[in-house]
This record gives C-alpha cells, sequence and structure tokens, in this order.
C-alpha cells in the first residue's frame, strides 16, 4: 500500500491543498486513494457531530466509501494546539483509535494520505508527539514548505527534526502561500540544493486553488513510469 504522512513547517502553509492534490494525483492513476486526518483542532458542530474543515476536504479529494470517524478520530472544537484543544474538550489524544481507524481505511485502500496539525513538532498531548503517531504507523514523511520569508530556516529545521526523530524524509511540497515573496526561483533553488529528499511540485499562489488541477503539478517519485 502506498503511505504518505503530510506535515508542514508551520500552520496554515497548504498541508491540506497539499493533500488533497496527492489524492487527486493518486486517483487519477487509478487508485483507491483515501485521506486521514489523525486530529483537527477547530471543528463546527455539523449532521450530529464536530467535523474539521480541512478533514471535510480530504474526504471530498478522496475515493468516496471512507467514513468521517475512521478518517479524523480526533475532532476538537476550539482552534488551539491539539493538546490544548483535547484537553478543552475533556479528552486526550491516544494512539489506539488512530492506528484502528488507520486499519479500516487501509483495508479498503490502496493508497493513504494522513495530513498531520501545524507543524512538525506540535505535540499532540502531555506525552504524544507526531513523531510517535508516525513511527507507529510506519510512514514516510511529506514537508510541505510554505513560500514566505524565513521558509529557508523553517523547513531546514523541520527535515532536520524530522531525521533526527528517526523519521524518513520521502520528498518535499513547496506551496506558494506569499504572493509578495521576492526571490521566489532563488529560495526554491536553496531549498533544492538543501533539503536531504527530492521536491515533489510547486504549488503556485491562488486566491482559489483547485486541488484537481494541482495534481498534475506533483511528480510523485514511486509513481513514476
Amino acid at each position: 500500500m502506498i503511505a504518505v504522512y503530510v506535515t508542514g513547517t508551520d500552520t496554515g502553509i497548504g498541508k491540506t491543498l497539499a493533500s488533497c492534490a496527492l489524492l487527486h494525483a493518486l486517483r487519477g492513476r487509478g487508485l483507491r486513494a483515501v485521506g486521514m486526518k489523525p486530529v483537527a483542532s477547530g471543528c463546527a458542530w455539523i449532521d450530529g457531530g464536530w467535523k474539521n474543515e480541512d478533514a471535510l476536504a480530504l474526504q471530498a479529494a478522496g475515493t468516496p466509501g471512507a467514513t468521517y470517524a475512521d478518517l479524523n478520530p480526533f475532532a476538537l472544537e476550539h482552534p488551539l494546539a491539539p493538546e490544548l484543544a483535547a484537553r478543552d474538550s475533556g479528552t486526550e489524544v491516544t494512539l489506539e483509535p488512530i492506528l484502528a481507524a488507520c486499519a479500516r481505511l487501509a483495508a479498503h485502500a490502496d493508497a493513504l494520505v494522513a495530513e498531520g496539525v501545524g507543524g512538525w513538532s506540535a505535540p499532540l498531548s502531555r506525552t504524544l508527539m507526531q513523531a510517535d503517531l508516525v513511527r507507529a504507523l510506519k510512514l514516510p514523511v511529506v514537508l510541505v514548505v510554505g513560500l514566505r520569508l524565513g521558509c529557508l530556516s523553517h523547513a531546514l529545521l523541520s527535515a532536520r527534526t524530522i531525521l533526527a526523530d528517526g523519521l524518513p524524509l520521502a520528498g518535499w511540497i513547496a506551496s506558494h502561500v506569499d504572493p509578495a515573496m521576492q526571490r521566489v526561483e532563488d529560495n526554491l533553488t536553496m531549498l533544492r540544493q538543501r533539503l536531504p529528499a527530492p521536491c515533489w511540485g510547486v504549488l503556485p499562489h491562488a486566491q482559489h486553488p483547485d486541488p484537481v488541477q494541482l495534481a498534475s503539478r506533483l511528480q510523485i517519485p514511486f509513481l513514476a513510469e
């Protein structure tokens, strides 16, 4: 089964857009691809349950059939760091429900794209980091780099930490979040020279980006003919 864990250099830098584009790219190759948002903070009460906008986007981008409960085992109401949001909800993020939900999704899919929460080092609970979750899921990591001032440091620190945590960095995707950013191509060149993984694609800035169209901008190495 093809599976990756998508993390980012920060929150709000295009992880969901990149994850949805990956799902469409995988589905475009005839694969049954499903998304997953193991932990989401910042939810609205919809149809009798807490649901997250990003998780719903993943559900829409993936092959139909995945239940929301499996796609987003921990849907936390408040838009806070997961540890704080879970505490406000009277719960604690733990591995077992996520692993069980992932197994159910994988049983009916050829590919899985799991999207993380915030940046790589955002804690999930007092005792659980995202590295612990990804290690338990046994997934390689794809880093989404938000193209804006400071991205070089954020990207290199994130990649260094992912590798130091003992996880494989399969690749990275650039997401052009700041249309006013200067010297974009120079920054991309420096990122390509320094990040210890291949670039899977660059997502241009758009007011209303379409992940279906952006799928064609991605080059996923293990799908190369």
